[in-house]
C-alpha cells in the first residue's frame, strides 16, 4: 500500500527532511559527491537569496555592489586594474567586519561548509564581509575576481576557478554577468566560465555596464555585438536578457540615453528585489535538478558495474567503458525513457572516470530509485502547495534599502510627471491646457444639456486607432460620474488620456487625484 506524502510544517524544514531521508541516500550509495557536488547542508537551505557576479577585471562588480548598497563594504578595493583578487561574501553584520575563508567554512551558520574541498588556495582568497545594511537583510551578494585573459587564469590562480563558479551557481538564486561597452571580448577564460555556468541559464541575466560612455550609435551596435558572442557561448534558443545602463553614482558622460538606462535600472531592481519572494521555490526548483541527476547517475554507475568483470581484464573494460561511456548515455535514454539533458558531460564524466575504481561500484538497488520517484512525484508536490500558502501569508517580501530606496518617492521615482503622471505638482488642472481644442470637437458632436452620448463619443475615439479594449479603459476611466454620457471635461479627459496612451506611456487603473476636473472633485470625495 502507498505512503501518504509527508506532512510538512515549512517549505525550508521538508526540503532538509526529504533531501536526508529520500535522496541523500542515493547520493551516498553511488558516490554522487566525488563526480557532481558535494551533499547539501541545512545552510543551504535555510539561507538568504544570493547574487552572484561575474565578468572580466574592470567591468564594474565591486562598483555595482557599491552602488545597491550606498555604502563601502570591508576589504573592497576599485581600481582600472585587476583589483578584486578575492572570493568576497557580502553578508549582513550587527557589526563591521571581515571573516577569512578558513573560519568561514566551519561556521555552521554559513552556507559555504563544502567549500573546504577546494583547499587552502581558494580559502586564502575567500573572505565574508560582515556589515549592517538594509539591502543586506533580505539578500547576500558575491563578489568574484575578474577574469583575466590567457594562462594567468588556469596557472596562476592555484585553484580550479570554473568549479568554484560552478559550486556558487548551483546555490545562489540570481547569476549575474557583466560587460564593460569597451571590453566586449569574451576571451576563452570567460567563455568556459560561461559554459560551466551551463544548465543554470535560468538564473542568468546580463548587465552591459558603462554604457554611459559611448554615443546612441555606437551602443547600438554595442549592443549586437554582445548579443551576436553570447548567442555562440550560451546555448539556449531564447534570448538572454540583458539590461544596459551606468551603474555607479557618478554623473552620466552622456547623458543622450538617460531614460533607457533608468527603465533599465528599474527592471533589473525589480528582478532583484523579486529573489527573496521566490526564494522557497528556486530551493524546490534546484533539489529537483539535483534528484534527477542523481537518478541518471545511479544509473549510469550501476550500467558500468553491471559490465565489469568479476575476476580478470578489469583494466581493459575499464578503458573500453570509458571509451563507450555516450553508448552506455543512449542505452540508458532508452531503457528508462530520460531525457538527454538531464545526463551530466560526456567529456567531464570520462575524465572523472578515469581516476575510479569500478569494483568499487554498487549495482542497481531499486529501492533507493523508487524512493526517489516517489519524492518527486508525490512529497514535492505537496511542498508546491505549502510554498504558495506561504508566499500568501507574508507580507510581500521585498529587498529595500540602499538604491532600491533612491527612487521609490518624490520626484525622481521612474516615471514621475510623465505620461499620466503628466501636471501631478501643478495648481491648475494639466487637461486645461488643451482644452480649448478639445472643446470645439465637443461641440461638433451635437451635445444634449452638456453632454454627449456614448455612440458620439466613440465616433470620435476611434479615429485615434487605439484597440478598442484601450478605449474602454479610457472611458471607464473619463466617465467619473458613471451616467453612460461624457460632459466637456469628461471628454476633454479621455482626450488627454488617449494623447497619454499615443505617447507610448501605460494608462493608470484609477484615476489620479490631479488629473481629476475640478468640477468633480467634491462627486468623488
Amino acid at each position: 500500500r502507498r505512503k501518504d506524502p509527508e506532512v510538512f510544517q515549512t517549505v525550508s524544514e521538508g526540503l532538509k527532511k526529504l533531501y536526508k531521508t529520500k535522496l541523500l541516500p542515493l547520493e551516498e550509495h553511488y558516490k554522487f559527491h566525488e563526480f557532481h557536488s558535494p551533499a547539501l547542508e541545512d545552510a543551504d537551505f535555510d539561507n538568504k537569496p544570493m547574487v552572484l557576479l561575474v565578468g572580466q577585471y574592470s567591468t564594474g562588480k565591486t562598483t555595482f555592489i557599491r552602488y545597491l548598497l550606498e555604502q563601502d563594504f570591508p576589504g573592497m578595493r576599485i581600481g582600472p586594474e585587476p583589483t578584486t583578487d578575492s572570493f568576497i561574501a557580502v553578508m549582513q553584520g550587527d557589526v563591521e567586519g571581515i571573516v577569512p575563508g578558513n573560519a568561514l567554512v566551519v561556521d555552521p551558520k554559513k552556507p559555504f561548509r563544502k567549500l573546504n574541498a577546494f583547499g587552502n588556495a581558494f580559502l586564502n582568497r575567500f573572505v565574508c564581509a560582515q556589515l549592517p545594511n538594509p539591502v543586506l537583510e533580505s539578500i547576500s551578494v558575491i563578489d568574484t575576481p575578474g577574469i583575466l585573459s590567457g594562462e594567468k587564469q588556469r596557472i596562476s590562480r592555484g585553484y580550479d576557478f570554473a568549479a568554484v563558479l560552478e559550486w556558487f551557481a548551483e546555490r545562489v538564486d540570481r547569476i549575474i554577468l557583466l560587460f564593460d561597452a569597451h571590453k566586449l571580448d569574451i576571451s576563452d577564460e570567460f567563455s568556459e566560465v560561461i559554459k560551466a555556468l551551463k544548465n543554470h541559464e535560468d538564473k542568468m541575466r546580463v548587465v552591459l555596464n558603462k554604457a554611459d560612455q559611448i554615443e546612441t550609435q555606437q551602443l547600438m551596435r554595442v549592443y549586437g555585438a554582445l548579443m551576436w558572442s553570447l548567442g555562440k557561448i550560451v546555448n539556449t534558443p531564447e534570448v538572454i536578457r540583458v539590461y544596459i545602463g551606468s551603474f555607479w553614482s557618478h554623473q552620466l558622460l552622456i547623458p543622450d540615453n538617460r531614460k533607457l538606462f533608468e527603465a533599465e535600472e528599474q527592471d533589473l531592481f525589480r528582478d532583484i528585489q523579486s529573489l527573496p519572494r521566490n526564494a522557497a521555490l528556486r530551493k524546490l526548483n534546484d533539489l529537483i535538478k539535483r534528484a534527477r541527476l542523481a537518478k541518471v547517475h545511479a544509473y549510469i554507475i550501476s550500467s558500468l558495474k553491471k559490465e565489469m568483470p568479476s575476476m580478470f581484464g578489469k583494466d581493459n573494460k575499464k578503458k573500453e567503458l570509458v571509451n563507450n561511456l555516450g553508448e552506455i548515455y543512449a542505452r540508458i535514454e532508452r531503457e528508462h525513457q530520460i531525457s538527454p539533458g538531464d545526463f551530466p558531460n560526456l567529456r567531464k564524466m570520462q575524465d572523472q572516470l578515469q581516476s575510479q575504481d569500478f569494483s568499487k561500484f554498487q549495482p542497481l538497488k531499486s529501492k533507493l530509485l523508487e524512493t526517489v520517484e516517489d519524492m518527486l512525484a508525490n512529497d514535492i508536490a505537496q511542498l508546491m502547495v505549502l510554498v504558495r500558502q506561504e508566499e500568501s501569508q507574508r507580507p510581500t517580501q521585498m529587498v529595500k534599502g540602499g538604491a532600491f530606496e533612491g527612487t521609490l518617492h518624490g520626484p525622481f521615482g521612474h516615471g514621475y510627471g510623465e505620461g499620466a503622471g503628466e501636471g501631478i505638482d501643478d495648481a491648475e488642472w494639466v487637461v486645461a491646457r488643451d482644452k480649448p481644442m478639445y472643446d470645439e470637437i465637443f461641440y461638433t458632436l451635437s451635445p444634449v444639456d452638456g453632454k454627449i452620448t456614448g455612440a458620439n463619443a466613440k465616433k470620435e475615439m476611434v479615429r485615434s486607432k487605439l484597440p478598442n479594449t484601450v478605449l474602454g479603459k479610457i472611458w471607464k476611466l473619463a466617465d467619473i460620474d458613471k451616467d453612460g454620457m461624457l460632459d466637456d471635461e469628461e471628454f476633454a479627459l479621455a482626450n488627454h488620456l488617449i494623447k497619454v496612451k499615443l505617447e507610448g506611456h501605460e494608462l493608470p487603473n484609477e484615476l489620479p487625484s490631479h488629473l481629476l476636473p475640478p468640477s468633480k472633485r467634491k462627486i468623488t470625495e
